[in-house]
């Protein structure tokens, strides 16, 4: 699927927040609380320069994806950026998530960062870690037992980087 990424404005959260509510209450693949609130998960995900927010916008106008981009760490560790991304469970599969990926990796390296690591992937988020591994991340460690699973119950929670 073809998709438009721009900037996210205040404007595309409530497009954005029914899919990210299903995605975190899932508590499969974030370690944000299943319960979180509406105004506290949009103060986490709609970040402030020189950090970013974007949305992967379809032909029709609608919101199916967004990520966010930032550095992973402040001060000495502020060369490896890091970023976040939900793709609607109901457009899942059509490229939406690799040109997400492909989009932050661009804007890192426009940026001047050096690297990027992302702190906690879940093992058992299989597409998710294929999908890095195959745009040139690799597992650097994995932290055992540190997300707990509703289904598979504790599992690892990788860390994976690439250089840029």
């Amino acid at each position: 699927m073809h998709v438009e990424i721009r900037e996210a404005t205040a404007g595309d959260w409530p497009a954005i927040w029914p899919f990210f509510r299903k995605i975190v209450a899932a508590g499969e693949t974030f370690t944000y609380p299943v319960d979180l609130a509406e105004d506290e998960a949009g103060g986490w995900w709609l970040l402030e320069p020189p950090h970013r927010t974007v949305v992967a916008v379809d032909p029709a106008g609608t919101v199916v994806g967004t990520a966010k981009m930032n550095r992973n760490q402040a001060g000495n560790g502020a060369h490896v950026a890091s970023a976040s991304y939900m793709v609607d469970p109901a457009h899942g599969g059509r490229g939406i998530g690799r040109a997400l990926v492909r989009h932050s990796l661009d804007w890192a390296r426009a940026a001047g960062y050096r690297g990027m690591q992302f702190n906690a992937v879940v093992e058992t988020n299989e597409h998710a870690v294929r999908l890095y591994e195959d745009l040139g991340f690799r597992v650097v460690g994995t932290v055992p037992g540190a997300f707990r699973h509703p289904v598979r119950g504790y599992t690892g929670l990788h860390v994976m980087y690439r250089e840029l």
